[in-house]
């Protein structure tokens, strides 16, 4: 298998997996909302805080991500800028108003139309987001990659990187030799 279609593999895989999370995290919420229309309450679906947790699950999600994407390379230099602005924006864009619908959707009787129209652009802002965040985290967790350097498969290398190898410390020190140490 040559690295080009190794790449594009590795990608496809990330893609669905990062999907599968989004869908693990909305299945609550669809639930919720087929009984909702079951009840013949199709008009206040919309009207309900349920898109907005949906949301703000997805941005603390995101936030989350792009925390790990921070703190995985320590060398990030002006990168560091633009995670910590996507860390702004997604608690501007998403977590802020997702927060504050919940909250005025709760506590009032009367929810303005406009609600309707603003959770599902919320929804789809914090998963874009989340995948943006995945996508960081994982280019930046990649052994051996640099930001500034192109692929091995763009830069036409045939060259394959081993992942890094995870090292467990063991409790105990020279009594656990014996069980499972290498």
């Amino acid at each position: 298998m040559d690295q080009s279609s190794s790449n594009e593999t590795a990608t496809l895989n990330r893609m669905f997996g990062t999907y599968a999370d989004i869908l693990f995290v909305l299945f609550p919420f669809l639930v919720i909302i087929m009984q909702h229309l079951w009840d013949g309450n199709m008009a206040q679906v919309l009207l309900r805080p349920d898109l907005s947790i949906a949301s703000a699950i997805l941005a603390g999600l995101a936030i989350g991500k792009f925390v790990l994407g921070l703190v995985t390379d320590p060398g990030l230099g002006d990168y560091k800028e633009r995670i910590v602005f996507f860390i702004a924006l997604t608690l501007f864009l998403v977590m802020g108003p997702a927060l504050i619908l919940i909250l005025s959707i709760e506590g009032n009787e009367a929810v303005p139309g406009f609600v309707a129209f603003l959770q599902p652009v919320l929804l789809i802002v914090a998963i874009s987001l989340y995948t943006t965040a995945i996508s960081i985290s994982n280019m930046l967790s990649r052994p051996g990659r640099a930001l500034d350097e192109p692929d091995a498969g763009e830069a036409g290398h045939e060259m394959e990187q081993a992942p890094a190898r995870l090292v467990v410390p063991r409790r105990g020190g020279a009594d656990n030799r014996g069980a499972g140490a290498e």
